[in-house]
């Protein structure tokens, strides 16, 4: 099972402290500052799989951040759990219309706050909630490294499983040629844009033979996606 990538935003140390411990030991990887424009730049460099984020943060406030991330094509659709000591009805409808997930008010059980963000998780990235990686017909087992399709063996090259898996992680999302290569690449990487069509071609052939439907979307002037309506 992948481990959940999390970026913790808290300026209170000992709290901070306390709650990565927590998570750490619950197999997450966690980043953490407690400076809202380094959060925003850590999101940017390494795009997590959920966000933790205090709302009275000095000089670029947690809401501020939430709007901003909301905003950026990598973070659009990552979870964000505000944490904060203003419990009041009002505060609660204006952290979640500017996109917040879940909301959860100072003080907390440390243990109910890792159980919140499983449960965020599981409705939107199953495979980090320690559900197989499955889409239609598609299954993937992520600890012997075998795919199959509709029940049948599937061979794919290590690239090709990577690319497949990323899909599977995300169904429906659209990626540009550029994000699958940070993605699946690395940032580091000097492969060339076209290398991604390469690759994604070689997947289609291995998971349609066979088969009459192709569950990879290519979107014109966009990139591509997992879509089970794809032609």
């Amino acid at each position: 099972m992948p481990k959940a990538q999390l970026l913790l935003v808290e300026d209170d140390s000992a709290l901070a402290e306390l709650v990565r411990w927590h998570f750490e030991r619950e197999e997450f990887d966690v980043q953490h500052t407690g400076d809202g424009e380094e959060a925003l730049l850590m999101a940017k460099e390494r795009t997590p799989d959920l966000v933790l984020l205090d709302w009275m943060l000095e000089n670029l406030s947690g809401i501020e951040v939430c709007r901003q991330l909301r905003k950026a094509d990598n973070t659009a659709n990552v979870p964000i759990i505000m944490l904060t000591a203003r419990g009041e009805e009002d505060d609660r409808i204006r952290g979640l219309e500017i996109g917040a997930d879940d909301y959860v008010t100072k003080p907390f059980s440390p243990r109910e706050l890792v159980a919140r963000a499983k449960a965020v998780l599981r409705r939107v990235r199953p495979a980090l909630a320690g559900e197989a990686l499955r889409f239609g017909d598609v299954e993937m087992d992520t600890v012997a490294h075998k795919v199959k399709r509709g029940g049948k063996q599937v061979p794919l090259g290590p690239t090709e499983y990577r690319l497949l898996k990323h899909f599977l992680e995300y169904p429906g999302h659209v990626f540009s040629r550029e994000r699958l290569l940070d993605s699946v690449w690395g940032h580091d990487s000097d492969i060339e844009i076209r290398t991604v069509d390469v690759h994604i071609r070689r997947l289609r052939k291995a998971l349609n033979e066979g088969f009459d439907s192709d569950i990879i979307r290519t979107v014109r002037s966009a990139g591509y996606s997992l879509d089970q309506d794809a032609v």
